[in-house]
């Protein structure tokens, strides 16, 4: 049996963090750009059917969807419709209540900001811009870092790596059971957050903590797993 995850304490170095739903309010605008990208492309699926599964690539999501393999020509043309829908979606979209302002204490506590995030590349930047925190971030991992997306651990591994840090040295911050499962998969303690939209808890299977946004997080910030006075 795997152990379970603790958080890392005065060992803490970095935090791990996803964007989509995490920093900003994104996750309908990523459902709702697949929709259109699927009808546009002859494929009718509701938006209930995408939602669930915002917050893994579009390696899982379209051949779960569709049946498609995710190497094929058709699904390329879909994802990269997707990519701009969702950007013309991007500057109407707003930060998760206290991103910045807990970014901002996490640097003050002297820790690592790194990305890890299923996200395109392309996309990575605009998307940290439009939540105000691009400023923030010292390194990032991407779907392209990855040849599989969460819940596998490849990007939780690849953010470990680009941050030259072990695993027992930082927490991941996000807000799906995805990034909860992938962290744990990593040997990455995760908290997670109620705003990208899950419930009930339950849901969080394997979190160390969970609080509604970045603000609550932040307010319980000396009694979290991030202070590394715990």
């Amino acid at each position: 049996m795997t152990a379970p995850l603790h958080p890392p304490g005065d060992a803490l170095q970095a935090v791990l963090l996803d964007i989509d739903g995490t920093l900003i309010d994104s996750n309908d605008a990523h459902a709702r750009a697949w929709v259109g990208a699927l009808r546009e492309h002859g494929y009718v699926v509701a938006f209930d059917e995408v939602r669930p599964l915002i917050g893994v690539g579009g390696d899982k999501l379209l051949p779960a969807l569709t049946g498609l393999d995710r190497d094929s020509g058709e699904a390329d043309r879909i994802a990269a419709t997707r990519g701009e829908l969702f950007m013309r979606e991007l500057p109407a979209l707003r930060p998760t209540t206290g991103a910045r302002a807990l970014l901002e204490l996490l640097l003050a506590e002297g820790l690592e900001l790194v990305v890890a995030t299923s996200a395109q590349e392309n996309e990575v930047r605009a998307t940290l811009v439009q939540a105000g925190v691009a400023d923030l971030i010292q390194a990032a991992a991407s779907s392209g870092d990855a040849d599989r997306s969460k819940p596998d651990p490849d990007i939780v591994r690849a953010a470990l790596v680009k941050s030259r840090r072990h695993a027992a040295h930082t927490i991941l911050i996000g807000d799906t059971p995805y990034d909860v499962e992938a962290a744990s998969r990593a040997r990455v303690p995760a908290i997670a957050l109620r705003c990208g939209g899950w419930w009930p808890d339950k849901a969080f299977g394997g979190a160390i903590a969970i609080y509604d946004n970045p603000a609550d997080l932040r307010e319980h910030f000396t009694i979290s797993p991030l202070s590394v006075r715990a």
